[in-house]
Parts: C-alpha cells; structure tokens; sequence
C-alpha cells in the first residue's frame, strides 16, 4: 500500500507502488482493452444505440405477435360464446320446464288438501246428523278409518288430524261425563285401525275427565271459567298418540295452545278456512283449521260453528316426489305474506319483523329441508320463478285485528349441480381447435424469428455485459466519452490492443485525462485488520470486507462521494470529480464521519457471526484536498486512476493517523472551516514528519456531534451540523444493527456455533426410541460417588457407523433448526455460564471465547469424515475396517456429538478460574483445593458447568445433546477429558500422557479389524482431541504479534498486575 512504502515520494513512485498493489491484491475492479476494443468494433456505435434498436427490433416483433394473438382471441372468443350461449339456452329452458312442472304439482297437491279437509269437516257433520247427538256430544264411527282413507288423498309422514268440539261453559260437566263415557269406544276402534300395542285400560287411565291444561310446572290443571269464552278440548285424533306423563291429549284445551287459538279465532270470524305457517315446530309446518258447522247445509249463513278440524303436517312432506330421479339441484323458497309469529310469547298475536320462510333442495323424488332463511344461490336471480301456491281469499275486512291469513308464494332456483348437468366440455374442445391452428401458425412465424435474431440476440447480450463491466470500472462522464467513439488520429480504438503496441513508439495521441483542480481524496484503513484475519477463515475475511465496503458504498452514494477502488483493506474515495464541487470537502467530511460511526455498527453486528475481536477493529481515516489529475490509463486492464500529490499526501494522512480518528492536512481544515466546520476542527498538538514534506501541522475532525451551545450562531454552519447529524440518523438501521454488550455478542456468536453443532448432533441419529427413564437415572449418578478426576480415562470409545448408517447420513434431511425451546434455552445456558466468569484480566469469558473459535478452526481443518477417516463396520461380516487415515482423524468428526463436546468444552474450561495457578490455591488451602486436591480450577468448572446443564430449565436443550444413556456417558467422558487436558501442570496426567503417547505412536500398524485395531484408533483420537484444546487454549494467544502482545499483556496483568 501507499503508506507502507516510504522510500519515494513523487508522483511516478507512488503511481507504481499503488499500480503494484492493486495487481497483487486482486480487489480492484479492472477491465481489458479488448473489451473496450469489441464495444467498438460491433456495428453499433454506442450501447444507447444498441439498446435503441434492440427496442425497436422487440417491438415490431411484439406488434406482428400481438397482431395474432388477437386474431386467436378473437375467433376463439367468438366460438366460445357461441356454443357456450347454446348451452346456456337449453339450461335455462329445461330449467323453466322443471320449476312449471314443481308448481303444477305443488298446486294440485294443496287443493288436494283442502278439499279433503272440506271432505273431513262434511263427515264429522254429518255424523252427527246421522246419529242424532247434539253439539258439542258428538263422535264420529270408525274415526280411525275414515281418517286414514282420507289422509292417503294428502299424502305425506305422519300428518296429525284432531276433531275438537266447542264446549260452552255451562256444557262443561255434562261434557266430562260424555267424554269418559264414549272415549273408551273410539280409544277401541283406533287401536284396531292403527294397530296400536295399547289397551283400552291403559288409555282411559290416561285420560283426564275434565277440561284442562298444563301450567308452568307441567302440571295439569282445569281450565278456568272465563265467562262466556267456550273451550275447544281435543277429542278425536290420528294418530293415536299418548302425552305428557302418558296421558291422552283427550279433554286437553287446544285454546291453550297459542298457534291453534289464533287460527281458530280467525276461523271463528272469517267461517272459512285459515291456515298458518309456523317455521319454530316440527322444521317447518302448515297447520290447517277446517270450522265444523251444525247440520248438513254448509253454504248456509245461519249455520253454527260447533267445532274445528286441525291439521298439521311438514312442508317438506309437500316436496317429495316431486321430480324423477337424475333431475336434482333446483331450490324451493315458500315465503309467507305474514310475519313470524312468536308462539312461545303469551300473546299469540306478537308478531316478529323477521319473514316467514324456508327453503327446500329438491332433489329428483327426495326434497331436504335446508333451514328457515333463503337459500337460494344469488347468482340465479335472473332465472326465478314465481308462483303463488295458495290464496285462501279471505275478506280482510273480518280477520281480527293483530291476525293474518298469509298467502304463501313459492320462488324456484337452479343451483350450479343443475346448471352442471347442461354444461359441457364442447366449447372448450372447440376453442382449444382454433386456437392450435392460430398457434401452428404463430409457431412458424417465431421459429422464423428465432433462427434469424439469434445471432443478433447474441451480440446484443454480449453488448449489454461489456456495457455493465463499463459502468461499473468508470464514472459517468468518462464512460460517455468512451462511448461516443473517443479514435487516434489512425482510427483505432485508443484502448485497443494495437493501439497498446505501438505506445512506446507513438505518444502523439491524445489520452483520456481531466485536471480537477478542486478536490478531497479520503484513505480509510481498518486498523487491526491484519491480525483479525490471520485468525479467521478466508471466508469471514471476505463477509467483513464486504458488509463493510458494502456499507460504505452506500454512504458514498448518499453524500455524493466518489469511490475510486479498494486496496486490500484499505477504500479510497474522493469529492469533487468526476463531476466538480464546490464543497467537495464538506461532501468527504460527512462521508468520512459516516464512515468511522458505520465502522462500529457494523463491527458490532458481526461480531455475533464473525467471532470474537471483530468489533475491537477500528477505521483509521486520512483526507487531504488538493489538485488531482484523473483518467484513463491505457493498456491491458485499463481502469480510472488518480495522481498526483494529492494522493500521496492523504495516503501519509491516513498512515500517521491514529485509530477511530481522522486526521486532515491543513488545507483541507482550512477550506472546513471557511465552510462553517471550525468547531468540529481540532489542531494535533505536534507537527508529524512526513516522507517527502517535512514537517506539517495537521488536525482532527471531531467524530461526534457538537451540543448547540457550541454553534456560533452562524445560519450556514447550523445548516451544515444539522444536515450532518441528521444524515448519520437517517442512516442507523440501514443494516438493522441493534446496540448490543461485546458480552451478549459473544454469546450470541458462541450460540450459533453450538446450535449448528447440535443440528448435527440431531441429523445423525437413528429412529431408535430412547429410554427416558435410564437416562434420567443416569444424569442423577453421575458426578454423585467420584470427583472429575476419577473419571478421567485415557481412551474414550467414539461412536461407530455401519455403512449404512453412514450412507443415510448423506442422503438424509437435516432438520432446519433444533428448535425455538432448545435454542432458547442453548442462549440462556450460556449467558449463565458467561457470568459465572471472573473479571479476569486472561481467564475470561472472552478468553474462552477465543479457544472455542480456534477449536472450532481446527476441527474445520480435519478432512470431512463423511468422504474418509471413519471408521466403518460391513454388516454383513460385522468386522471393523478402517477407511482412509490420511487426514489423521481417527473417526473424529465422523461423530457430531465429538465435535460439539469439544466447542463446549471450550467455552465451560475456565468457568469460575480464581485468576491464580492449582498450586496457589493449595498453598491457599481453598474451599476448592480442599475438596478437588489436584486440577482444581478445572475439576471446578466441569462441576459447575454439568450442574447447571442439569437444571430442570434446561430439559429441552439436554435432549438435543444426548438422548441414549451412551450417548450421555460419551458426552460425559469428552467434556471431562477436553477440559482436564487444559491443566498441563499436574505431573500426575503428564506421565499418563506420555505412556499413552508413546503405546499409540511407538507400535506397528495395528490390525485393520478387530478390537485391537478400534482400540488403538480410539487411543489416538482421545490423543488428538486433547491435543486440540490444548492447542487452542494457548495458540489463540500467538497467531500474529498484536494479539500476542494484547494477551500476554492481559496475562501478566493477572499474573503480577
């Protein structure tokens, strides 16, 4: 970089260390002379042209296209219409046929109904004419008999017929009397009749002798006299039905009920016929009262009334078998011309604002009742059919006040089944025929086009890249010039390549080059960047540089500053050009400030991905304002590039400067000032030495804002510190970044690593169900009879594969997450664990952090087991076979659940350390020396750390772990192992060590099968996995000389501090 090589000064030595870097570092963006050259060598002379007649060439195909297409729509339409016209004619007229046959009948049915009710009151009358009794002492002979052979004339289940005298008050005691005498009779004939399973006996016990009714409580009681009112007892009826309490309805006052009196006080009035239409019994009813007159002369007007015959049957009994069967889907709606009547209510003539109606689907011979609302498909309006069914004409003049006679009209709808049935599939058999010969011939047309324009389509993609590569490397105005055909006096192309070669023998021609006498460039490195991703993967290298430089492009787009390239990791950017400014400076100013805030944000945010350190690195910023010469340098890889001394001198301001600040020459402060920045201005206190120009006195922009008190009330300077500190504002949640402790991202970052480890922990099991209840046994003994110590092995047994096994885990779904509860608790088990740290200087949680991250690299860089290095057992034979150890993983990471106890024993390995050695504390005699006695701090924190793993809270995130009583003893034995490798002191586990080194590393190549060779490929892996956090624990510490001197400090402090 520029501010690395001070050995020369001028422009042409800081031109080529600068060209020299970008062709190393791969970052820049370049483009070729022989692409510039094919822009111009094509037959169009610029891309606006192309893109022209590219438009022009798509929209005459588009016209010719749209020309058939509405050719085809057109007929298609026309054929559709047509036949779809014709079926539509034929349902609506086979629809009018049904619904004209459905009213005939329903018609023929209703007259049939009263005059057989007519018929009924004429028999009753006569009866009594014939059997000389006086009203109201009447019966009629072979009730059960003549009933029924009339009700076959009305058709329908179980339509209930009573025959009920007038009684007047003074006839009521002979009436008792009369009605236990004769009931026993016509209770005799009924039961013959009917075929009933009753006796005589049994009826007239149930038959009360006395006119009554039932109060509140279902109580009988007499009805009471109420002067002149007569009463209407039930006499004979059919069916012969029982009541209440087995009781007979024989004597009951049928007054009593609110639905007869109002039909009998309107029968009474008009002495005709009434009806009522009650939606609230049996479904939906007609009820039917029929006034009995005294003698046989009917049409007299002097006639008595002397009793009634109610009739009461369902609607739907009136809609069966209507239609034969396949004729189904048409809609009856019977709507009454009289309001709903409430008969609950103690006034029979309330009436409720609500219209009577119901509905019924008439399906071939069967009807279904389908509520007391309209029904019908609104869709069919248009297609109604309205009839009336039955008009008692009665004189309203003579119908007592608050009463009604309703007139009941019956409306007919199709449904779509009933519309199905006449629509087919024909107009679209049709339309599919026409527009296959439209679209046989559209084909032709488009295989013509297609084989003639795809060398042009060709062209014009390859155009179109060249242009974007263009617009990317250069700004606006150079990529004009070089499209409006900038030529050598020869003709050829000043980037070409023949141009190229004869350079150094032809320097006449004119390249392309601008002085900007007014600018600010801005040099902005990222301090610690070097060390950062000595210990990072190339990968998270390159998330940082690009969310950052990413982050940065935006902020140059918001302040119009101009980003000329990326060098390593260092961004250059300049005000004033291409297109000049007069506040050139104020426009780098803001976009530097931005700059140095977004660094942080964004730092911060990715420290939760990127591991620890990445919010500890730090933007280092240099501006100098000045006179730059911008163009064109031309070649291979020509790309804008900027000289001049300007460059030179911010690329010194930058190096000299000091992280999180940004330091400018004098020139570029004076020209802030002038523009109303004084107090954002701030003088270094010494002069630096700079390569080249001596000694200069430079200053510091202030990076947060000034409070109000500071202004000195000028109206530009507010203008200018509003603006800047609303921008920045405007800004903050570009990349949605939440302000968060380095200790919540830590554990934010260790969560995510864990999580995916523990994702795979889950997709490499088996099916197999797992004893819950050994396992929770387990968890209870474990750590109970023995010290951490104790269970210290020197050969852990992993987890073996079969090849099948092995071959699912390759094939099979790996679940997305381990869920919200696991996670959850995942989260709040390490924020546990994360407290639980001492404020150590080196022992800390970011400590541990640090050798989870290596741990994590490491186990990253052994060869992927799911190719090699596992260990294989063949089904057939049951043997062992060791597959491929060229990696020197020994099975490692071929089990998950491995991996994931040694990042977790990573981040438990100093919980609780005291900050001081195990000796110390024995020479202490600690609580912990006491009881641990050797590798206290470690013994200590695997005790902790399990205890807390094994709290109630955190049942969830157990079960990811482990979920086999194996499973749980092998996570066990890692975690103990990893973290009591980390004491490197105790003599005792260095002499184990060493024996168990030497018995793996010092023998012959053991047997590819059987247990001696599982036994010692187990011995190495238990060998190298200590190793790893070993190496970890220490190697964090040493991979670059900043970190190393940042730890080592932080060590000696808690050491000596």
């Amino acid at each position: 970089m520029v501010k690395e090589n001070d050995s020369k000064s001028d422009d042409n030595s800081y031109i080529k260390e600068f060209d020299s870097s970008a062709s190393t570092s791969g970052i820049s963006a370049f483009t070729s002379s022989s692409v510039a050259s094919s822009l111009y060598k094509s037959r169009y002379a610029t891309p606006e042209v192309a893109i022209r007649e590219q438009k022009a060439v798509r929209w005459s195909k588009v016209l010719v296209f749209f020309a058939l297409l509405m050719a085809v729509s057109a007929v298609a339409t026309i054929t559709c219409i047509i036949i779809m016209d014709e079926e539509e004619a034929e349902f609506e007229y086979q629809f009018v046929g049904f619904a004209s046959e459905i009213v005939t009948v329903e018609r023929q049915k209703a007259d049939q109904i009263f005059a057989t009710m007519d018929v009924l009151s004429v028999t009753i009358a006569s009866a009594a004419v014939a059997t000389n009794s006086s009203w109201p002492f009447v019966s009629v002979p072979n009730w059960s008999y003549k009933v029924e052979a009339l009700t076959a004339l009305i058709g329908g289940e179980e339509p209930i017929i009573t025959f009920s005298p007038i009684v007047e008050e003074y006839q009521r005691g002979m009436w008792s009397g009369y009605s236990m005498q004769e009931a026993g009779k016509w209770y005799a004939e009924s039961i013959v009749a009917q075929k009933k399973n009753y006796t005589v006996e049994l009826l007239m016990n149930g038959t009360l002798p006395f006119i009554h009714y039932y109060d509140v409580q279902n109580n009988f009681m007499p009805t009471p006299v109420m002067g002149p009112v007569p009463t209407l007892p039930a006499w004979e009826q059919y069916p012969l039905v029982t009541g209440h309490r087995n009781t007979m309805y024989t004597n009951y006052d049928m007054l009593q009920f609110p639905q007869v009196a109002t039909l009998f006080h309107i029968t009474n009035a008009t002495r005709r016929t009434s009806m009522d239409f009650n939606t609230d019994i049996r479904e939906a009813s007609n009820s039917i009262m029929q006034p009995i007159f005294e003698g046989v002369d009917l049409k007299s007007k002097d006639s008595r009334m002397v009793g009634v015959v109610w009739l009461t049957m369902r609607w739907l009994d009136y809609f069966q078998n209507l239609l034969v069967e396949g004729t189904s889907g048409i809609v009856v709606v019977l709507r009454s011309s009289c309001s709903r009547v409430r008969y609950e209510s103690v006034d029979a003539s309330d009436q409720d604002p609500a219209e009577t109606v119901v509905s019924y689907l008439i399906n071939g011979p069967n009807a279904e009742y389908l509520g007391a609302f309209d029904a019908h498909d609104s869709q069919y309006d248009n297609l109604e059919v309205t009839k009336v069914l039955v008009d008692l004409d009665v004189d309203e003049s003579k119908i007592p006040e608050g009463n009604c006679v309703p007139t009941l009209t019956l409306h007919l709808y199709p449904t779509e089944d009933f519309e199905e049935r006449y629509l087919s599939n024909k107009a679209l058999y049709y339309t599919v025929a026409v527009v296959f010969i439209f679209g046989f011939t559209s084909m032709v047309f488009i295989l013509y086009d297609f084989f003639v324009g795809r060398r042009q389509r060709t062209v014009m993609d390859r155009i179109m890249k060249q242009d974007k590569i263009v617009s990317d490397v250069f700004p606006t105005a150079i990529r004009e010039r070089l499209y409006d055909g900038h030529k050598s006096s020869s003709g050829d192309d000043l980037l070409g390549p023949s141009d190229f070669e004869r350079q150094t023998n032809n320097l006449t021609e004119a390249p392309l080059a601008d002085l900007f006498p007014n600018t600010t460039v801005m040099f902005a490195d990222i301090a610690g960047f070097t060390a950062w991703s000595s210990a990072r993967e190339p990968s998270q290298v390159f998330i940082l540089l690009e969310t950052i430089y990413g982050a940065f492009d935006k902020l140059a787009y918001r302040y119009g500053v101009f980003k000329v390239e990326t060098v390593g990791d260092c961004y250059v950017a300049v005000g004033g050009l291409p297109e000049p400014d007069k506040e050139h400076m104020v426009a780098v100013a803001r976009f530097a400030r931005g700059c140095m805030k977004k660094m942080k944000e964004v730092t911060a945010k990715l420290e939760m991905t990127l591991g620890p350190d990445t919010s500890d690195l730090n933007l280092r910023i240099g501006m100098h304002s000045g006179q730059v010469t911008a163009g064109v340098l031309r070649g291979e890889r020509s790309r804008f590039q900027l000289f001049g001394d300007t460059m030179n001198t911010a690329a010194r301001m930058e190096s000299s400067g000091n992280p999180k600040q940004i330091q400018m020459s004098q020139t570029t402060a004076k020209l802030l000032i002038e523009a109303g920045w004084s107090r954002l201005i701030q003088p270094r206190r010494h002069k630096i030495d700079v390569k080249g120009k001596g000694q200069m006195q430079t200053y510091w922009l202030r990076n947060s804002n000034v409070d109000t008190s500071e202004k000195n009330g000028s109206q530009e300077n507010s203008g200018t510190v509003d603006t800047e500190r609303s921008s920045n504002h405007e800004d903050d949640d570009d990349l949605g970044i939440v302000v968060t402790t380095k200790q919540e991202r830590l554990v934010e970052w260790s969560v995510e690593i864990l999580g995916s480890l523990l994702q795979q922990v889950m997709s490499s099991r088996s099916d197999v169900v797992a004893d819950k209840g050994a396992v929770s046994l387990k968890e209870q003994m474990i750590g109970k009879d023995k010290k951490v110590l104790d269970e210290f092995v020197p050969i852990i047994s992993l987890k073996r594969f079969d090849s099948d096994e092995l071959q699912g885990r390759r094939q099979g779904n790996r679940p997305n997450s381990i869920g919200e509860e696991a996670t959850s608790q995942l989260r709040d088990y390490i924020s546990h664990v994360a407290s639980m740290y001492r404020e150590n200087p080196f022992h800390s949680f970011e400590h541990a952090t640090h050798v989870t991250a290596s741990v994590k690299k490491l186990l990253m860089r052994i060869v992927d087991t799911d190719k090699r290095n596992a260990l294989v057992r063949e089904k057939e034979t049951q043997s062992m076979e060791l597959t491929d150890l060229a990696g020197h993983s020994y099975g490692i990471t071929s089990d998950p659940l491995t991996q994931f106890a040694v990042v977790f024993s990573a981040i438990i390995h100093d919980l609780d350390h005291p900050g001081v050695p195990n000796a110390q504390l024995l020479k202490e005699e600690t609580r912990t020396a006491k009881l641990y006695e050797k590798s206290i701090a470690e013994q200590n924190s695997v005790d902790l750390a399990w205890e807390i793993l094994m709290g109630p809270e955190y049942e969830a995130l157990r079960s990811c772990i482990y979920e086999t009583e194996e499973e749980l003893i092998r996570f066990r034995q890692l975690v103990v192992n990893t973290v009591l490798a980390t004491d490197i002191v105790d003599k005792g586990l260095q002499e184990l060590r060493k024996a168990r080194w030497e018995t793996a590393f010092a023998e012959s190549v053991p047997s590819a099968t059987g247990e001696d060779g599982i036994e010692s490929e187990d011995r190495k892996a238990t060998i190298v996995i200590e190793h790893l956090i070993q190496a970890s624990d220490v190697s964090h510490t040493m991979q670059h000389w900043h970190i190393y001197k940042q730890w080592n400090e932080k060590f000696f402090m808690e050491c000596y501090g």
